[in-house]
């Protein structure tokens, strides 16, 4: 099962530089009427939390600038950032960066447990494979947001 949580973070992390590449800059950060935020927030959301998971889980190292907290995390928001965000290409270059991580990935690696549990809310997240595979899910929901951005700018 291992595998495959790790040949599904290969496929859709592909899939969103796919749909990054597709954008233009002025894309990113429009606001449809309904939505909390942009597409170069969700991209960088995604970023965020795809390093924060993998320093939890795996144990190593954040690979992404500091600043990105204050512009990614849970409850930021474009309209409250007070220093200029990154642009497209940094993103691309960090959505490539942590893709080629993946592929340093092992089931046992995944099969490991976490040094304490993840809790978030009612859910708790005991291997890495566990929270690994959350952090998946929560991107394949922020690459539907960006669809439908995309599809409201229309």
């Amino acid at each position: 099962m291992s595998q495959a949580i790790i040949h599904t973070s290969k496929v859709l992390r592909q899939v969103v530089i796919g749909q990054v590449q597709a954008v233009s800059e002025e894309q990113l950060d429009v606001q449809p009427k309904g939505f909390n935020n942009t597409i170069r927030w969700n991209v960088g959301h995604m970023i965020y939390w795809m390093d924060r998971y993998s320093t939890l889980c795996l144990d190593v190292p954040s690979s992404i600038p500091e600043h990105y907290e204050s512009l990614f995390n849970s409850g930021t928001k474009p309209s409250s950032w007070s220093i200029a965000p990154p642009g497209k290409e940094e993103l691309m270059q960090m959505l490539t960066m942590q893709l080629s991580r993946f592929s340093e990935l092992t089931p046992s690696m995944l099969t490991a447990a976490l040094k304490s549990p993840y809790v978030m809310g009612p859910f708790q997240f005991d291997t890495a494979g566990e929270l690994f595979n959350f952090a998946l899910i929560h991107e394949g929901i922020h690459l539907g947001t960006i669809s439908g951005l995309l599809k409201a700018m229309q």
